[in-house]
């Protein structure tokens, strides 16, 4: 590498890392290097002279200069921050002419008229090829942003880049072609399949937003949803305490028969049948009770069509289709769907014959504890009077 090119490197370096403005995400040293080294690629391939390759490199080095002074004209400031860089150096007029001709040539319109400006072009569109693509585009985006140059939505972004890569650029030299354009094709490809995908994200953000201007209330939604919790929640501790009671007095009876009654027989203990019949009497009652509350209702399990049409049924209540054929109740079903006051009619008989199931077993558990509460103190003092009366006799 020429001594030149050497000093080059360590000015536009210096440069970029303490001039250039942080919000150039794209435009910065990594892009400038990026660009030299693809310059070198297609130079290597093609066998040019250190003479003929110098100018190409010094201006792949100087040609994003001048974005330390702004991003407006920026190719005409790094035309003359290369000159005078160049001149203090002195550094040959006629090639460091050249070399600003060349850095002209990367403006996004220009046409190029000669090999080198054809070189210079695709290295600065190198990445296009690149598997980094996606992430070096985002970056560009993001700078136009922080710019205030121009904000793009996703979709418009990636809408640009597919117009960009696929009809506005194309490579120049046959290396290029030959090595970077199938990347750029794959990229092309994921570019689609992105655009793609967010239609049909969109597409489906526009039925939601409208399935849900559509749908019910938040409001009434969670107060079904709440209200239906909070039933089956007192149902299942009115059913979990009817089982403690049956529990319990199956106990009391399994005791009773094994050990009480037996001894019944025997003329001595005859004072305590009374005590022994009030205290299995209010067990098995006790535990009649219990098994009435947490009995099922037998329903008839059919409905009719014109009960559909009518809303006399509550389709959401297994009892009132479980004789029911399928197809017969997906017909019910879809009738019920495209009507929303029978939605929310369903959802109400739903309520309101669960809360008199509840109230149901609520009033006989009432009853059971209050009949098990007496029937344990009365068996009690049973015991006691025939204890006192004729146990000491």
């Amino acid at each position: 590498m020429s001594d030149i090119i050497e000093k080059t490197k360590s000015f536009v370096t210096g440069l970029l890392t303490s001039k250039l403005d942080p919000n150039y995400l794209y435009h910065n040293l990594t892009h400038t290097r990026r660009v030299v080294k693809s310059t070198k690629e297609i130079l290597d391939s093609l066998n040019l002279e250190d003479k003929e390759a110098e100018p190409l490199i010094l201006a792949a080095w100087l040609h994003d200069t001048g974005y330390t002074e702004g991003g407006e004209d920026h190719e005409e400031k790094s035309v003359a921050i290369a000159g005078e860089f160049l001149e203090k150096q002195g550094y040959d007029k006629e090639v460091t002419q050249e070399i600003g001709s060349l850095i002209l040539a990367t403006k996004r319109d220009h046409i190029p008229t000669n090999l080198k400006e054809e070189i210079i072009r695709d290295a600065d569109a190198s990445h296009f090829a690149q598997n980094s693509y996606m992430e070096t585009c985002e970056l560009l985006r993001e700078e136009l942003a922080l710019l205030g140059i121009a904000k793009y939505s996703q979709k418009n972004w990636i809408k640009t880049n597919i117009m960009l890569l696929g009809n506005e650029h194309g490579y120049y030299t046959d290396y290029a072609k030959e090595h970077w354009q199938p990347g750029k094709d794959k990229n092309l490809k994921r570019l689609n399949k992105e655009y793609k995908s967010i239609k049909t994200i969109a597409k489906k953000e526009a039925l939601k937003a409208k399935f849900k201007s559509e749908s019910p209330d938040r409001g009434i939604q969670t107060l079904f949803r709440v209200t239906l919790k909070n039933h089956l929640t007192l149902s299942d501790i009115a059913d979990t305490k009817a089982n403690i009671l049956l529990s319990v007095n199956a106990i009391i009876i399994s005791m009773a028969l094994s050990n009480l009654i037996p001894k019944l027989d025997n003329p001595s203990n005859h004072y305590l049948i009374i005590p022994t019949v009030i205290f299995v009497f209010f067990s098995v009652a006790s535990m009649i009770l219990a098994v009435l509350a947490t009995r099922p209702n037998v329903t008839s399990g059919e409905f009719t069509k014109e009960d559909v049409v009518n809303k006399k049924v509550n389709l959401l209540f297994f009892g009132n289709f479980h004789k029911m054929k399928l197809s017969e109740y997906e017909w019910a079903i879809n009738e019920l769907v495209k009507d929303k006051d029978y939605i929310y009619s369903s959802l109400t008989k739903d309520l309101y014959y669960l809360g008199l199931v509840l109230n149901r077993k609520y009033k006989i558990l009432r009853w059971t504890y209050t009949i098990f509460m007496i029937g344990t103190l009365v068996s009690v003092i049973a015991f006691a009077v025939s204890f006192q009366l004729y146990g000491t006799k």
